[in-house]
């Protein structure tokens, strides 16, 4: 009786911060917010609230370190390692989708200040209308938020030229876990008076602070964009035409997407109106795409001229040239539904490894021989972001294999895939983050050293551990 009447009243304080209206705690309004979209986790909570400010934020946070209350800040849950997921069910969930203001649009200083719940593709499209570029891109940008985007660092598809996330910001506006609000949106590109705070809430998971606000850096927006996909014989081939791009476009080289042939072959068996666009297949493709402020045409002929002399040098055997923006969007279109189609052909084990760009072709051949080893008729899809060194190297279930049996083999083929990508000095998350899912791996990979300081971290900004807990780190 005591628990229920704790919760009553706690939920009766939080209608107080937020309009009741606000404060949902029925089974279906929390339903959609408690699954992970691939399905692996599976939560609880006792509330899902909505506050209007950051001044809200900062009362229902106090108010949760006054009750010892877990808090688990959500974006567009759109996460894939469990990092928004808890089975704590006196867990409150706190959503930032009314916080979705643009709180200023500084075109002269290439900046623009937003709320957390503003979705990155409004951001996008706001820096467009100032005729200015926010770079960060995802296939889930129609959904996901910008909290979200920086409390995990998301990488994308243009991190080559722009870098991931954490580069993208020059100020945050914070929620300490005290209720505390941290106002540093300063758009200033040097500040050396001290700590860059902002730097640890980047890519914390919401386990440090919660990110109400950023100031977000902003480019001039290109006027011109020339895609191309090219067949290559091998990644060693891959990335010896990713070098010979940048110095043949002059840096001008945006994404360079690496694409298996069975992606192809999952991409045109499962999406409609989507074809092969080459005579021939290849074992690998690139997708290349070239950006600048100068003339369309310009940019088209130094990509035909660079992928030409690419065929001749025997890096490329074979290419097409997006002729128009619905071409350019089809060749798109065979790298952005790689993910969705893989759910199509059964069972599929993920990875996010990164390794320095001269070690993918080692890691590559190493993995899938060793993959195929242990497992015949296992189907790799490694595909991904080659050019910064990031590749999803996931695995398709064998045909005919039971999907639930495949799956119970995820931990090993994670221990297969990640020694590999560690023994080249890699990482076993590249853009997706931690949360619950490679908490314990990362556990046990970095070294005594980092663990003590992370922890250190947590203890310090965090001491009564109620900001997402569970996540990155364990106490």
């Amino acid at each position: 009786m005591a628990d229920t009447a704790s919760k009553t009243s706690l939920i009766e304080r939080l209608k107080e911060i937020c309009s009741p209206s606000h404060v949902l705690t029925e089974a279906q309004d929390l339903a959609p917010w408690l699954e992970e979209r691939r399905g692996l986790y599976k939560g609880r909570a006792s509330a899902l609230i909505k506050p209007a400010n950051t001044e809200e934020v900062a009362s229902v946070v106090r108010l949760a370190a006054e009750t010892r209350t877990p808090i688990i800040p959500m974006g567009g849950n759109t996460g894939l390692v469990g990092g928004q997921i808890t089975e704590d069910e006196r867990t409150i969930l706190l959503s930032l989708d009314r916080m979705n203001r643009i709180r200023e649009m500084d075109a002269a200083n290439n900046t623009m200040t937003v709320e957390a719940g503003v979705t990155l593709q409004r951001a996008q499209e706001e820096a467009d209308k100032a005729n200015r570029l926010f770079p960060l891109s995802l296939a889930s940008e129609g959904t996901c938020q910008i909290g979200g985007n920086l409390a995990t660092n998301a990488g994308g598809t243009a991190v080559l030229r722009y870098g991931n996330a954490r580069d993208l910001v020059l100020g945050l506006e914070v929620v300490l876990a005290d209720g505390r609000i941290w106002n540093g949106l300063r758009g200033l590109r040097k500040d050396n008076t001290g700590y860059d705070l902002k730097q640890l809430f980047l890519g914390s998971e919401g386990t440090l602070g919660i990110i109400t606000a950023a100031v977000l850096k902003l480019f001039p927006r290109p006027t011109a964009r020339a895609v191309g996909f090219a067949a290559v014989k091998d990644v060693d081939a891959a990335v010896a035409l990713l070098h010979f791009m940048e110095e043949k476009s002059g840096g001008a080289v945006t994404s360079f997407e690496l694409v298996p042939r069975i992606g192809v072959e999952f991409v045109t068996r499962h999406i409609e109106g989507a074809r092969d666009p080459l005579d021939a297949p290849s074992p690998w493709y690139v997708l290349v795409e070239l950006s600048s402020g100068g003339e369309s045409l310009a940019l088209a002929d130094t990509l035909t001229n660079a992928l030409g002399q690419a065929l001749e040098k025997d890096l490329a055997t074979d290419a097409v040239i997006a002729q128009s923006e619905a071409q350019a969007e089809e060749l798109w279109a065979l790298r952005e539904n790689l993910s969705d189609v893989q759910r199509e052909e059964g069972g599929s084990i993920k990875h996010d490894i990164s390794v320095p760009v001269s070690k993918m072709p080692i890691f590559m051949h190493r993995a899938l021989e060793a993959v195929t080893k242990e497992m015949p008729g296992i189907r790799p899809v490694p595909f991904g972001h080659i050019g910064d060194g990031n590749v999803h190297f996931n695995l398709s279930q064998p045909e005919g294999m039971d999907k639930a049996a495949f799956l119970e083999k995820w931990d090993h083929f994670n221990r297969i895939v990640h020694g590999i990508a560690v023994e080249l000095n890699g990482s076993i998350s590249a853009e997706h983050g931690v949360g619950q899912l490679k908490r314990d791996e990362i556990a046990a990979l970095k070294s005594p050293v980092e663990m003590d300081l992370m922890r250190a971290l947590k203890r310090t900004l965090d001491p009564e551990g109620i900001l997402n807990p569970g996540k990155v780190v364990k106490p």
